[in-house]
């Protein structure tokens, strides 16, 4: 993401006025979005919308074992969906008008867990997660469907883990970008010791959010956890890429007049 400073001359009755352009350049940040196991892009739909208005370019897409391709789902694994996942991001990255080192990934439950992987393989910008889930690292080439098989997967995630024993966690430790995370107040799915355990694993991210979203479930079906939930993700999105564009236009500015400025 960049801004373009240009100098232009005016002409008024018989003389010439100095001026300044200062705009955004044609590439434009890209926010890929990550259903969760067992949803679809179409959930996504409506947060996707919100940040094209923000002037991002946004993806949604649906991973393998759901919507046309449900008869692989239990089948596919996490390797697999990662794989999809690398795919997407390719494709938005490689558009003209996006600018590929201003990429944000929204994540939900599985589709967070993933995310946070892919920022291990991919240069990520801003992550924001709602609930996302944890798995063990072993299985990783199995049905991800028998990875619930294992009686042990509640007690692993209320424990704590330490980011050096799991995969995803490893990758959030070496995140450096921005972080969102959003729990819901009733998760019986995604325990908030997963969370905490996801925060203390950004130990070098440039900032974290955390927010929970009062009366939820792990789904947000309700109507107001939907809503809350939106506007979380979409200020936060605002935040980060108006943010961004300021100081970068703040810097344009000060390289091309650092003494002259006035102070207001």
């Amino acid at each position: 993401m960049d801004v373009r400073l240009e100098s232009l001359e005016l002409k008024v009755e018989q003389d010439c006025i100095c001026g300044s352009v200062l705009s955004p350049a044609s590439a434009l940040p890209g926010v890929l979005f990550v259903h969760g196991w067992g949803g679809s892009q179409r959930q996504d739909l409506v947060r996707a919308r919100e940040a094209a208005g923000l002037g991002c370019v946004c993806l949604t897409f649906d991973l393998r074992g759901h919507e046309r391709t449900a008869m692989q789902w239990e089948n596919v694994s996490r390797a697999q969906n990662l794989a999809d996942l690398l795919s997407a991001y390719d494709w938005l990255a490689a558009q003209p008008n996006v600018d590929p080192a201003s990429i944000a990934v929204s994540g939900i439950s599985y589709g967070g867990y993933l995310s946070t992987l892919l920022t291990a393989r991919r240069p990520v910008r801003w992550l924001a997660l709602r609930s996302p889930a944890i798995y063990k690292d072993e299985g990783w080439h199995q049905a991800k469907r028998q990875l619930h098989m294992d009686a042990d997967l509640p007690a692993y995630r209320r424990r704590r883990v330490d980011w050096q024993e799991n995969e995803a966690l490893r990758a959030c430790a070496d995140f450096r970008g921005d972080v969102l995370l959003v729990q819901a107040e009733h998760d019986d799915v995604v325990p908030h010791m997963v969370m905490n355990n996801y925060v203390a694993a950004f130990v070098h991210v440039r900032s974290l959010t955390r927010r929970q979203v009062d009366g939820a479930d792990h789904t947000f079906n309700a109507p107001p956890a939907q809503k809350a939930y939106n506007a979380i993700l979409c200020k936060w999105l605002r935040e980060m890429i108006m943010g961004a564009r300021e100081e970068i236009a703040a810097t344009r500015v000060r390289e091309r007049a650092p003494d002259s400025m006035p102070d207001n």
